[in-house]
This record gives C-alpha cells, structure tokens and sequence, in this order.
C-alpha cells in the first residue's frame, strides 16, 4: 500500500474494524433534520445481535434489490465494451460483490451507523463509450489509478474539507430531487401493471397504520406473491453457479490515464461519492468522511486486478437503510446496511446467478419498492431543505435541478444540483 495513503490515515486497518474497542459515536450535525429524533451521542455503545431486526434485514434485502436490478445490466455492458469473456463478467461481479459487501460490514459496525456502498452506475456507462480500442489489462490499470485517486483524496481530507461547507438544507434539497423519481415510480408502476403497484401501495398504507416497523416487508412479500401468481417471476434460465475470480495484470498507457482513469474519479467523486455523503448527513448521521471514503478507496484498489472498477459511498440504496422503515430507532439501522452487505457478499460468490435471480423480479415491483421503501426519507429531506427561510430558495434550486436529470459533460444532476443551489446561495448573500 502506497505510504501517501497511510500518511494520512487515522483509522485502524480496514481488517482490524471489527475488533476494536469502543466505536466512534455519532452525532447530529447542526440542522440535520430531527424527524427520527437522531440523538446518538450518548448512547451505550451497540451489539450486533442485539441490535438485529427483521426490519433491518429487510431493508438490507431491499438495498441490494434496487441496486442490482437498477444497473446491473450497465456494468455487464460495460464488461463486454472492454472485451471481457463470460468468464471475466462473473469475475467482475466477484470482485464488486465482495468489495461492496465487506465496506458495508465493515465500516458499518466499525463506526455503528449505515455506511452502505455501491458501483459507480455513471462510471460504467462512462465506461461504454470511452473505452473503445484499448486493451482490457490497461482499463484494469486504470481503474488502480482512479482508486488510488480516491484513497488519497479520502485520506488527505481534501474531499470532506471541500464538502463541509455545504449547508445541511442544500444536501437535503438535492437528496429530496434524487429520491423524487423513485416516490413518483410507485405510481408510475399503475399504470402498466396497476393490480400489483396498487395493492402494494394499500397494503403499505394498510401496514402503517397497523404494524408501522413491518409496513415494508409485509407490502414486499405481498408484491413477491402477487408476481409468483401472475406469472411474472422470470426464473426459467436460473442456474446457481459459484464465481471464480480471475486476476488480471494491469498495465497502463496514457490513453488509458486520460480516457479512463482521470474521468471515472471524477465522475465517481462527483456523481456518486457527493451524493452519498449528502444522503449520510441530510439522515442526521455524522460518519467519519475522510476514512470511509479512503478504505473504500483501498478496498477497490485491492480488487481492481479483478474487475471493480469503482466502489463509493451510495446514495439512493444507502437512503433505505437510513430511513424509518429500517428500524424506528437510528442508533439500529447501521444493521440494514450490514444486512446488505451480507446479500452483498452472496451476489459476490454467486456473480451473475444472483444477478439474475434480482433481475427475475418484474420491474414494477422494483419500482413499487423502492419508492415505498424511500417515502419517509424523502419526506424528512423536503422538511429539511425547506425549513430555514434563508436557505429555502437555494435548497429549492437545488432540488429542483436534480430532480431534472440535468447531464452536463458526463456528471449527473445530483451534482449540478448541488452546485446550483451553492450559486444560488452566494448570490442572494452576496454583499456589497
């Protein structure tokens, strides 16, 4: 490991986070929302098994439903632009199954909060259409880079210095234009398949009033049946087959640097790790950025030769483990991103059976999930971003340009979002 990375490290190593002593508490940040009455800091610290839930293990189960079956079939294009055989595909998902599942385990339970990680969706289709010509050993040696890139950043505390000046009610604007999509599918999904999303969406509200901790597991396991008796569970080229990695020796060429490495750390930096660092802080959650971000650098670079070309904080699936459905108390939640990393590991080992197994499950009831599973973080983010008369246009930007989908030279809209709401900020503060 390059010295440059342990220079700036205050963490213990990344094996060593399961053992220590007590773990790092949190706190609320001034102005993080309060609807789930967020007050950890003085707390005892937590157990594992005491703090289990089947809410939690749902909502972990959820996690990995949306992640999978949002952009799985991204990254295996991406896998075939770059020439990878069938064989290099499933070590692909080996390597990002396993290094998205041991970060949630481990920074999780290290720190007590859900701290979930993801692939980098934007980098792969990056990867789609800026990879043309070169030979896979040299995308895997770019993709070293970039990971090195993020360590560094993480380690060194650039990346958080840059984000902490952003106020809690812009974060929370641009988390409430990512999620607006995924509240609105709910709806959308009645449209093509109105029996099942309507059903869902009574049995949810249904739940709510009666069993408010198991609302979302009941209306999944209810969607679940519902597909099973319409025949719409697509499970007739299901083969259960382990993974076998398969190590491949990067090399580098500048072509490689300037069309693969440089742009995937920014894209992943600025589409996903800012994004994921909003969700984390608009849920009232104060992890520890700089060393999240740099042993998620580590984790990717060790598993790079393999296949994981990018693995940052996630946003969308990271807000299902932090919301109420999780678990009423938050001090418990950090459970649900665990839980997911566990599915994790499992879609790891298995590759691309997992992966099809989760791609089984029709889109709707995806949609329907989803958008149920993410209600009241949605709600608790609106009431943030809107609750400061100074701060309530700028927030509003904010929210608005992310909900857009707004592209701009290969970036999402969470970023532009952001940035908007921060112009707009200065703008309307500026003095003479």
């Amino acid at each position: 490991m390059p010295a440059m990375l342990l220079r700036g490290a205050q963490e213990r190593p990344l094996g060593a986070m399961l053992f220590v002593m007590p773990p790092a508490r949190a706190s609320r940040p001034r102005g993080a929302p309060t609807g789930d009455n967020i007050a950890m800091s003085s707390n005892p610290p937590r157990h594992f098994i005491r703090d289990l839930s089947l809410s939690a293990i749902a909502a972990g189960f959820v996690t990995v439903l949306v992640g999978f079956t949002s952009s799985a079939v991204i990254v295996f294009q991406a896998a075939q632009a770059l020439g990878a055989s069938q064989a290099e595909i499933s070590s692909w998902m080996w390597a990002l199954g396993l290094g998205m599942g041991i970060t949630c385990i481990a920074l999780s339970l290290r720190y007590r909060m859900p701290v979930v990680t993801a692939w980098s969706t934007p980098g792969a289709a990056m990867l789609m259409t800026s990879s043309a010509g070169l030979p896979l050993s040299d995308a895997i040696g770019a993709f070293v880079l970039s990971a090195l890139l993020m360590a560094a950043a993480g380690f060194s505390g650039v990346f958080e210095r840059m984000l902490g000046r952003i106020p809690v009610s812009l974060a929370s604007g641009m988390l409430a234009g990512v999620l607006l999509r995924f509240g609105l599918d709910v709806f959308v999904a009645m449209d093509t398949r109105p029996g099942m999303a309507l059903t869902m969406f009574v049995v949810y509200l249904l739940g709510r009033r009666l069993m408010p901790r198991y609302a979302v597991i009941v209306t999944l396991l209810v969607g679940i049946a519902f597909a099973i008796g319409q025949g719409l569970l697509r499970t007739g080229d299901l083969q259960l087959e382990l993974a076998r990695p398969v190590f491949i020796m990067p090399t580098l060429s500048l072509a490689a640097v300037f069309g693969i490495a440089l742009p995937l750390f920014i894209v992943t930096m600025t589409s996903q790790n800012v994004p994921g660092v909003a969700v984390i802080r608009a849920s009232g959650y104060h992890v520890p950025i700089s060393p999240v971000i740099g042993w998620t650098g580590v984790a990717n670079v060790l598993l790079a030769p393999f296949g994981a070309y990018a693995l940052n904080l996630a946003a969308i699936t990271a807000a299902i483990c932090m919301g109420r459905e999780a678990h009423e108390d938050p001090d418990r939640r950090y459970v649900a991103a665990m839980s997911a990393g566990f599915i994790y590991v499992l879609v790891g080992l298995f590759g691309a059976t997992v992966a099809a197994l989760f791609a089984a499950f029709p889109k709707e009831l995806v949609m329907a999930i989803a958008g149920i599973a993410l209600f009241a973080t949605l709600g608790n983010s609106l009431a943030a971003a809107l609750r400061e008369d100074g701060d309530r246009e700028p927030a509003l930007i904010a929210f608005l340009v992310t909900a857009s989908g707004l592209t701009l030279f290969g970036i999402g809209s969470a970023f532009w979002g952001l940035l908007a709401g921060v112009l707009t900020l200065l703008v309307l503060r500026w003095k003479k």
